[in-house]
C-alpha cells in the first residue's frame, strides 16, 4: 500500500516531463502543472480575460444580499469559507520554500498563476451554483464537482442515476485529501508553538482537538466561527506586513527589481536555473489558490445569489486574495530581510527568523499565532467541504457526517504528535486526483458557465 501511494504521488507531483532550456537548464513539468496551466489559459481566453475585464464586478458581487432562509449562506460567507481553506500553511512556509528554491523571481510567476487560475475558479464555482441542490440535514444548499459531474451524466443519458463513477472517485479523493490535511495542520501548529513558546506538542494538540471538536460537532457553528476568524487573521497579517513595508520603504524598489529581473531569468538562464524560478512560482501559486482542484466549489454551492455568475466572480476574487495579497505578504517579509541572517534556515525556522528581524521577539510569537489561526481555519473549512461529499457517498444521515468528523479529529490528534510522511503524501494524492477528475469534466461542462456569463453581461 505504501509503495502504491508513493508511486501515485510521484506520478501526480513528480517531474513527468523535462523540457530543455537555453543555457543548459531544464524545465521539469509535473502532471498537475501540465493540466492546470493550459486549463487556466484556455478559460482566461474563453472568458475574455475575465479577471481583468470584470474585476469591478468581482468586488461588487461581495455585497450581494441574502434574502432567503437563515440556514442559507451569503456570497461573502462562502468566500470566507473558501478563503479559510486557501489561506493556510502554504501561504507561510510554502512561499518561503518557493523563494528559497526559486529566488525572488518565483514571486512573479506566483502572481501570474493566480491571474490565470482565477478564470478556472470562476468556471467551477459558477457550475456549482448552477447545479446546487437543497441540503436536508444542514439546511441551505450544497453541491460541488461530485454533483455537477453527476448531473452532466444524467443529462447526457436522459436517466436518473444513484451514482456516477467519476463523482464517486472525486468524493472519495476529497475525503482522503482532507484527512491528510488534518494531520499537516496539527503538526505545523504544534511545531510552531514548540519553537515560539517551548510548549510540548501534546498540550498544543489536545487543546487544538478540543476546540476543533466543540466547533465541528455542532450543527452550524462552522461558518459562524469562520466569519470571525478569517477577517481578523487576514486583516492583522496585512496590517503587520504593511507596517514592515513602510518601515523598509527605501528597500522596496530593489525588491521589485529583484522580482522582475529574476522572474525572466536574465541571470538564471545563464546559470541554468530558470526552471527552478519558473516552476517554484507556478507550483506555489497552484498549491495555494486551489483553482481547479474542486475544493472551493463545495463552498460556492452553498451561497444564495440572484445570479450564479456573481458567486463565480466572488470565488475568482478569492484566488486574488489568497495569492496576490496573503502570499505576497509573506514574500515581502522574506525579501525585506537580509539574506545573511537566514542562510542555512528552512521552513518555519526561516520565517520566524525573518519576523524576529523585523519585529523582535514579538515577530516570532505573532507568526506562531498566525500559523495557528491559518491552520485552524483550514481544518474547519475542509470539514465544511466534506459535508457535500459525505452526503453524496453515504446519503443524508447524521451518522456518516459525524463519523467523518470524528475520523478527521483523530487525524488531527495523531498529526500533532508525529509526522507520518505517508499520510501527508496521501493528502497530496487526494488533491491531485480531485484535480484530475474535476478538470476532465470542466471542459464539457464549461459551456453552461460561459453561457451564464454571456447572459449576465447582457443583463448587468
Amino acid at each position: 500500500m505504501v509503495k502504491l501511494i508513493e508511486t501515485v504521488y510521484n506520478f501526480l507531483w513528480g517531474d513527468l516531463l523535462t523540457a530543455p532550456l537555453p543555457g543548459g537548464g531544464t524545465l521539469p513539468l509535473s502532471l498537475l502543472v501540465i493540466l492546470l496551466i493550459p486549463t487556466g489559459v484556455y478559460f482566461t481566453i474563453r472568458t475574455k480575460f475575465l479577471p481583468i475585464r470584470l474585476f469591478k464586478d468581482m468586488v461588487g458581487a461581495l455585497f450581494e444580499k441574502k434574502d432567503e432562509e437563515q440556514s442559507a449562506l451569503s456570497v461573502i460567507q462562502t468566500l470566507i469559507v473558501s478563503t479559510a481553506t486557501r489561506v493556510g500553511m502554504g501561504n507561510l512556509v510554502g512561499v518561503v520554500a518557493a523563494i528559497s528554491a526559486g529566488g525572488a523571481g518565483a514571486v512573479f510567476w506566483m502572481w501570474v498563476t493566480a491571474l490565470i487560475g482565477s478564470s478556472t475558479a470562476f468556471i467551477e464555482a459558477t457550475l456549482s451554483q448552477i447545479y446546487k441542490e437543497k441540503d436536508p440535514l444542514y439546511g441551505g444548499y450544497r453541491g460541488g464537482p461530485a454533483y455537477y459531474i453527476h448531473r452532466y451524466f444524467e443529462e447526457k443519458s436522459g436517466k436518473k442515476k444513484r451514482y456516477v463513477l467519476l463523482s464517486v472517485l472525486f468524493a472519495i479523493s476529497g475525503l482522503i485529501c482532507w484527512c491528510g490535511i488534518s494531520q499537516v495542520v496539527s503538526n505545523s501548529v504544534a511545531s510552531a508553538f514548540k519553537n515560539a513558546f517551548h510548549i510540548p506538542p501534546i498540550y498544543t494538540t489536545v487543546i487544538l482537538v478540543i476546540l476543533a471538536a466543540i466547533i465541528v460537532l455542532r450543527k452550524n457553528a462552522t461558518v459562524k466561527v469562520l466569519d470571525i476568524i478569517v477577517p481578523i487573521m487576514a486583516g492583522f497579517y496585512l496590517l503587520i506586513t504593511l507596517f514592515i513595508i513602510i518601515t523598509n520603504i527605501t528597500q522596496l524598489p530593489d525588491v521589485f527589481e529583484r522580482i522582475f529581473s529574476e522572474a525572466f531569468g536574465f541571470r538564471q538562464v545563464a546559470a541554468g536555473g530558470f526552471g527552478a524560478v519558473l516552476m517554484n512560482g507556478i507550483k506555489r501559486g497552484l498549491f495555494s489558490n486551489e483553482a481547479g482542484s474542486g475544493s472551493a466549489p463545495c463552498a460556492a454551492a452553498a451561497a444564495v445569489a440572484d445570479n450564479p455568475v456573481k458567486v463565480g466572480l466572488t470565488q475568482a476574487l478569492g484566488v486574488f486574495i489568497d495569492t496576490l495579497m496573503i502570499c505576497s505578504c509573506t514574500a515581502m517579509i522574506m525579501l525585506l530581510t537580509p539574506t545573511k541572517l537566514t542562510e542555512g534556515l528552512v521552513g518555519m525556522d526561516l520565517l520566524q527568523k525573518a519576523m524576529e528581524y523585523h519585529l523582535g521577539s514579538f515577530g516570532v510569537i505573532f507568526i506562531a499565532i498566525t500559523l495557528w489561526l491559518f491552520s485552524f481555519s483550514t481544518f474547519i473549512g475542509i470539514l465544511f467541504y466534506a459535508r457535500s461529499n459525505v452526503a453524496y457517498l453515504f446519503g443524508d444521515n447524521w451518522f456518516s457526517q459525524t463519523a467523518y468528523k470524528v475520523l478527521a479529529l483523530a487525524m488531527l490528534f495523531v498529526g500533532g504528535l508525529a509526522a507520518y510522511t505517508i499520510v501527508w503524501d496521501l493528502g497530496d494524492v487526494g488533491i491531485g486526483l480531485m484535480t484530475i477528475f474535476n478538470i476532465i469534466m470542466l471542459y464539457p461542462l464549461s459551456k453552461k458557465a460561459l453561457q451564464a456569463l454571456k447572459e449576465y453581461e447582457k443583463k448587468f
